[in-house]
């Protein structure tokens, strides 16, 4: 966030005051961590960027009771800084309200003042009447808008190589220049097939497949990069396929003919990991793709796709408003609003 828009006036610990690694809880219950460390660390942050900014926008990961068990929530950092919330919650109408609902009432908790709900990843042939209906109850129970109403695009969430690299923590043993290059998780296919199969598959499938092998699949192996070869010799740059080749650590090795013939193929994306073909395939099926700055295409696809479904204006006038119904003066109050 900080590089890819510039956020140099920013550091980078005041961007994260309080990061909660593996066993940070443990040490808050054995009073190591104090709650008031926290607070004055969130608080200092707080104002550092303030006064470098002429805006601050805080995210919240998770939902609205992250952070409870260390007493710094979400809904409590939002408090204690004064801020307004906007929550998000992944598109639909009853089960979306039903989660948003548990959010407000933290929120409500806390004397936090919600300016308005983005649903998200709707399903594109419903997003009209989701928004319309959304819009309806939360005007009738809230009083808060729909700030957003989001269709689905599946780009976003698919992983890169770049992303695999880290997952499996390893990086390609050929194709380097391919890292960016991403794949939908709904087409990966598990190879257990004999090789003519595969090559048929390799042919009729859509040309940006992965594929996911045992490291024990010479044959397998051997005709990925045969395919290769002959794809670029009849339409250069038309094989957009990766293999994934998969051995436990310790119990299978691919041997070095294979690998040297693997490393002089050229470009084909190739990855060497060292889990079984079925955790690989859960790893990457469990996994949620994150922003990176060096992932130009998918920043600029989101904010183009998202940029025109948000009401940025409406966001805007309720975070300025001191009425704590949101209403302007002279507007119409929230009781009335309800009756409409």
């Amino acid at each position: 966030m900080r590089e890819k828009f510039k956020l140099n006036h920013i550091d980078y610990g005041d961007m994260s005051p309080v990061i909660i690694p593996r066993g940070y809880s443990k040490r808050y219950i054995d009073g190591k961590i104090t709650h008031q460390d926290q607070l004055d660390k969130i608080v200092n942050s707080f104002k550092n960027v303030d006064e470098a900014s002429d805006v601050v926008l805080f995210e919240g990961t998770g939902h609205c009771a992250v952070g409870s068990i260390v007493g710094v929530n979400n809904a409590q950092v939002a408090a204690l800084l004064g801020a307004d919330v906007v929550l998000v919650a992944n598109g639909g109408l009853g089960s979306s309200f039903d989660e948003l609902e548990l959010n407000r009432i933290i929120c409500q908790h806390y004397g936090v003042r919600i300016a308005g709900v983005v649903l998200n990843k709707v399903i594109p042939e419903k997003c009209e009447q989701t928004k319309k209906y959304m819009s309806k109850v939360l005007k009738q129970t809230w009083g808060v808008p729909l700030l957003g109403c989001i269709p689905d695009r599946p780009f976003l969430g698919c992983p890169a190589l770049m992303d695999l690299e880290a997952i499996f923590k390893t990086k390609l043993i050929n194709g380097e220049k391919h890292r960016l290059r991403h794949y939908n998780v709904s087409d990966i296919n598990l190879v257990t097939t004999s090789l003519t199969v595969f090559l048929e598959n390799l042919r009729n499938k859509p040309s940006r497949t992965m594929y996911v092998c045992h490291v024990t699949r010479d044959d397998l192996i051997l005709g990925f990069m045969a395919e290769y070869q002959r794809r670029q010799a009849l339409e250069p740059g038309s094989f957009e396929a990766a293999l994934i080749i998969c051995g436990r650590q310790g119990k299978y090795t691919m041997c070095d003919e294979v690998k040297d013939m693997i490393t002089g193929l050229g470009c084909a994306p190739v990855m060497l990991v060292e889990h079984s073909t079925h955790q690989s395939m859960q790893m990457i099926h469990d996994y949620t793709p994150k922003f990176n700055v060096d992932d130009d295409h998918r920043v600029a696809t989101a904010i183009d796709h998202y940029e025109p479904y948000i009401d940025f204006d409406e966001l805007l006038r309720r975070t300025q408003s001191s009425n704590s119904s949101f209403n302007e003066p002279g507007a119409i109050t929230f009781e009335d609003l309800k009756q409409i």
